[in-house]
């Protein structure tokens, strides 16, 4: 994978975006918004544990090429307020809050392409199901379900009993056992001492009922694959399913899977694995660009 000094700015990637308020059902939720002229607005959604700034690598040149860049925290995650109901953290709730944004962010017409990553896909699945008026779909990084057995999925439950006390304290008591956990990978002793400050910061100031939410969801979310397809289909909505090459939560051949499924193709990001879009952006917009500008027909 791809090492150099930009690449591992990750989340702290410099950018031109606006961060912005936008109204969600419980409350602002809050994004980076681009401000050149655009064709098409782009709505990305994180993952678990995610923000926003998980596609500030990627906020310039989408702006560049014309398309306006709404990138968020789900509600709950970092900057965003949320409910203190773990149900409401499910991805068919919180479909309901994306839902509602892709259609302000469309009022008048204007063409709104939705992004979700890795959980955040299962959530924007979600919206399309809850009618979500978008002009085309990317699933990145993640399945048909919930996430199988293996190391991230056991992961889930690390902390968990701190942050069921759901105090500041819990909750960094909660990223500290976590943090151990990364220290046992190689990799984590390559990242920036800010950028680990930064995954602290976001990770404590998010709402404990929301990181149990949406943990319970990646072990128990069903298979709700058909019922996109046919959304899909009766809308005649295109769709992406795109992973880098090697992924380590949702399995490659099960994401092709998916997309064979869903009657779309399947774009695999080289030099990366469970997040393009800090891995290698630039791999991820060679593959969504084109696409993009083929299913709104511009030049």
């Amino acid at each position: 994978m791809s090492t150099t000094e930009e690449d591992r700015q990750g989340q702290l990637t410099a950018h031109s975006a606006s961060r912005v308020d936008l109204d969600g059902r419980y409350g602002p939720i809050a994004a980076l918004r681009t401000t050149a002229p655009s064709d098409a607005t782009v709505l990305l959604v994180p993952g678990y544990t995610g923000s926003k700034e998980d596609f500030a690598p990627l906020l310039d040149a989408l702006a560049e090429a014309r398309f306006e860049a709404v990138a968020i925290d789900l509600p709950g995650q970092y900057e965003s307020g949320g409910p203190g109901d773990e149900t409401a953290y499910l991805p068919a709730a919180l479909g309901e809050v994306v839902a509602g944004l892709v259609t302000a962010l469309g009022d008048g017409g204007r063409p709104v392409l939705l992004l979700g990553h890795s959980f955040g896909g299962l959530v924007v699945r979600a919206a399309v199901l809850a009618g979500a008026p978008i002009a085309g779909l990317v699933l990145m990084d993640t399945g048909p379900r919930h996430l199988p057995d293996g190391i991230r999925r056991a992961a889930l439950g690390v902390g968990e009993p701190l942050l069921r006390e759901g105090t500041p304290e819990g909750l960094a008591a909660a990223y500290a056992v976590r943090e151990q956990v990364s220290a046992r990978f190689p990799a984590w002793e390559t990242v920036p001492a800010a950028l680990k400050d930064f995954y602290r910061r976001r990770f404590t100031a998010s709402s404990a009922p929301g990181l149990l939410g949406m943990a319970m969801a990646l072990r128990t979310e069903p298979d709700r694959v058909a019922e996109l397809a046919e959304a899909l289909r009766r809308g005649g909505t295109p769709c992406a399913v795109v992973a880098g090459e090697g992924d380590d939560a949702w399995s490659v051949p099960e994401q092709q899977d998916m997309a064979r499924r869903l009657d779309a193709p399947f774009l695999s990001i080289p030099d990366s694995a469970h997040s393009p879009n800090t891995e290698n952006p630039a791999g991820l917009l060679a593959a969504l660009l084109p696409r993009w500008r083929t299913w709104l027909a511009l030049s």
